[in-house]
């Protein structure tokens, strides 16, 4: 019973990180795609200051996932990174990469170093949900299995390909539709209508993409394909459809908070699904959650210790989101850094 709860805090972590870090991954798709420096001086502009006070916390829920998998689920962690650990270093290579180049783009004072680190950014903000994605891909269509050695067939499949497309094309979606009100809240009406139209274009795609990773799934992963189609897993796939329609039909209206709630409910119903549908397996249809989980003792730690974390964690980074989108956060000028030193 305690491996099922931590199995199910570790699909929600998941989930956590699926919005939150890929709302971040999706302003870096669009700082990509926005043209040269004056064409997309605009919309970099607002993907900074937007970014700027909450990216660094996003990454508080794959701390928890990594923690969660390697504690309560030591034979997971090791099968997993066994079989993919090069999609996996090049995800965390990524990382490091995406945040280097947004911390060093903005105190950049020559145009050449600017456009150096925005395309580090960039770029990494692409391949690496596509890795991440690919990875997920490899579990699901059961590639990976206790024992497995790293291969190139565990994540370049045709479900590890589709899976990766989909987490591109599905960070785009939550970054354009956040990006939308940003625009409205520092009060850039052009940009509501171009991330707006950007938004609506990436969930056609994200739903296409989604029936065309159907159609794979249910040749290349049968079992997962069953889970979708049944019980819980067709439950949050329903919810998934819900939730786009939801957005479709909001997004065209003055952008704000629901638009929001609705994106972040197809994304983590989508994630939750896939986690439903490979019940009882961590990994299909070689692991079950009772053969992967760690010692019983190990477990309710790992429980406690979960629950202590989240009840510190949650409501700080609501806090910090409520004060960012309140325009609570923005930096200081240099006039009042200019008046602070007067003073002092």
């Amino acid at each position: 019973m305690t491996a099922d709860l931590i199995a199910v805090m570790l699909l929600l972590a998941m989930a956590a990180y699926a919005c939150a870090g890929g709302t971040d991954y999706g302003a870096g798709f669009w700082d990509l795609t926005a043209g040269g420096a004056e064409r997309g001086k605009r919309p970099r502009w607002l993907i900074d200051h937007a970014m700027a006070p909450v990216w660094e916390v996003n990454n508080v829920w794959l701390i928890f996932v990594l923690v969660i998998m390697w504690t309560g689920f030591p034979t997971l962690f090791q099968t997993v990174f066994s079989a993919m650990w090069l999609p996996l270093a090049l995800a965390a290579m990524g990382m490091v990469l995406r945040g280097a180049g947004f911390a060093f783009r903005q105190p950049s004072r020559r145009l050449a170093r600017r456009r150096l680190y925005g395309a580090v950014f960039a770029v990494a903000s692409v391949v690496t949900p596509f890795f991440l994605g690919a990875a997920v891909g490899g579990v699901a269509s059961g590639r990976v299995a206790r024992g497995t050695e790293a291969s190139a067939d565990a994540w370049a499949n045709p479900t590890s390909l589709m899976f990766g497309l989909l987490a591109v094309a599905t960070t785009a979606f939550l970054g354009a539709v956040f990006l939308t009100g940003d625009a409205r809240r520092f009060d850039a009406p052009d940009l509501v209508g171009y991330f707006g139209g950007r938004a609506l274009c990436s969930l056609a795609v994200v739903t296409v993409l989604a029936v065309i990773t159907g159609v794979v799934t249910h040749e290349d992963s049968p079992h997962v394909w069953h889970g979708l189609t049944h019980g819980l897993g067709l439950f949050f796939v329903v919810v998934a459809g819900v939730a786009t329609l939801a957005t479709a039909l909001l997004l065209p209206r003055t952008p704000g908070t629901r638009v929001r709630l609705t994106a972040v409910g197809v994304v983590a119903s989508a994630v939750i699904a896939w986690g439903m549908a490979q019940r009882p397996y961590l990994v299909p249809t070689s692991l079950t959650v009772a053969d992967a989980a760690g010692a019983p003792a190990t477990l309710t730690w790992l429980a406690i210790v979960t629950l202590v974390a989240l009840l510190l964690v949650v409501p700080a980074v609501v806090l910090l989101y409520w004060l960012d989108t309140h325009g609570e956060l923005q930096e200081l000028t240099d006039a009042e850094l200019g008046e602070g030193s007067g003073e002092g």
